[in-house]
């Protein structure tokens, strides 16, 4: 019954990360990692524990292996998700070194430059051991991709590795936000891989998905504790290489554009802030509170409103992935028209209830002050 080893592998990942969650949070404490409020870009107003992604790690490297030692999942398994034991080691290595960067900035803040600096020596580990994207997607082909050129192949994995890294941190902005959109992500390609037959993959994203999940619960609003770095940067660059086309062992239009939507809505919020700084001249590692949660809760929304909010979008671009590899193209496009009409139509009644409840607050308030006034006349 392998349905049954997934139900497992999520239920020992998920129970992992929320009973290691209050003891990562005391432990946070006592090593100073903690968020204090210091700009407008922040939204909770007392500090908060920072490196509650050790959790999330300790629930997903635990569930993978409880998966090969107590399940009928080998070792050869789920090295079969890259292909050779080299590839395997690769990304071993490339975790810790993510791993170690993100425990030390949620303790200490390092320099953006630093942190790039490992996150590029994580992503050459990958490319160098062998996991490379190798096909793009082409719409003018006959084929609908195209074969990269090894000199080409190695730029764009490290790209896309550093860019799925930075793109789950810089959503990161909302209590709850990063784990629930990386949970449906991780969902996602789990559903997706089930399809397409991928067994091995799915017992990883179903891991993850668990160990994200088990976190959530303390992460979302209001926040006991943050994922910090350590979190994002990991979530991030697991799903980056998990995701990377040659890991589903075929190069179709479907299988390429697949992790495009998947993780789409954390990758388009990272484009238009590259291009959102670069032309109001601001440098591209600088933050800024002109993410799209942030332009959510600007409307009127509230933290919850907007994570919600957030949380559809990302199911829904999850949902078309599934559609496009069960259904095809034009099942997939058609959805997205269609419950998008319904999620803009939603946030506009949202913002619009918010605005009237916060006018009947306000007159209330003024009719309160006049009441006393006409009781000494």
């Amino acid at each position: 019954m392998i349905y049954m080893e997934y139900i497992i592998t999520f239920a020992v990942a998920f129970i992992v990360a929320f009973s290691a969650t209050p003891a990562v949070k005391k432990l946070a404490f006592k090593v100073g990692a903690i968020d204090v409020p210091k700009d407008e870009r922040r939204m909770h107003k007392k500090p908060i524990a920072r490196l509650g992604g050790l959790a999330i790690v300790a629930g997903f490297v635990i569930a993978m292996f409880f998966s090969i030692v107590g399940m009928s999942f080998d070792l050869t398994g789920v090295i079969g998700i890259f292909l050779t034991m080299k590839q395997f080691i690769g990304f071993c290595f490339g975790i810790l070194l993510i791993l170690i960067a993100g425990v030390t900035d949620d303790i200490k803040p390092i320099r953006p430059k630093t942190k790039l600096a490992f996150q590029v020596a994580a992503a050459l580990i990958i490319t160098l051991t062998g996991t490379r994207i190798e096909t793009v997607t082409n719409p003018f082909s006959k084929e609908g991709i195209s074969v990269l050129p090894f000199y080409l192949s190695y730029p764009v994995t490290l790209f896309w590795i550093i860019g799925i890294t930075n793109a789950v941190n810089l959503i990161d902005g909302l209590d709850g936000l990063a784990a629930g959109v990386t949970s449906i992500s991780s969902l996602s390609l789990f559903s997706v891989s089930i399809i397409l037959g991928r067994w091995e993959v799915a017992i990883v994203t179903i891991a993850l998905a668990g160990a994200t999940l088990g976190f959530l619960p303390y992460n979302f609003n209001p926040a006991k504790i943050f994922m910090g770095e350590t979190g994002a940067a990991f979530l991030g660059f697991t799903l980056g290489v998990i995701s990377i086309p040659g890991t589903m062992k075929s190069f179709t239009v479907i299988t390429v554009a697949i992790p495009l939507l998947v993780l789409g809505l954390p990758i388009f919020d990272t484009i238009f802030a590259i291009v959102r700084r670069l032309l109001t001249g601001k440098p591209i590692m600088e933050a800024d509170r002109g993410h799209l949660h942030h332009r959510l809760v600007d409307m009127g929304l509230t933290q919850k409103q907007s994570v919600l909010i957030m949380y559809i979008l990302s199911a829904v671009l999850g949902l078309c992935a599934i559609v496009l590899a069960d259904k095809g193209v034009l099942s997939a496009i058609l959805l997205i028209l269609l419950l998008s009409v319904f999620i803009v139509g939603g946030v506009k009644f949202m913002s619009e209830m918010n605005d009237k409840e916060e006018s009947e607050l306000d007159s209330s308030k003024k009719t309160e002050k006049v009441l006393p006034e006409n009781n000494k006349l």
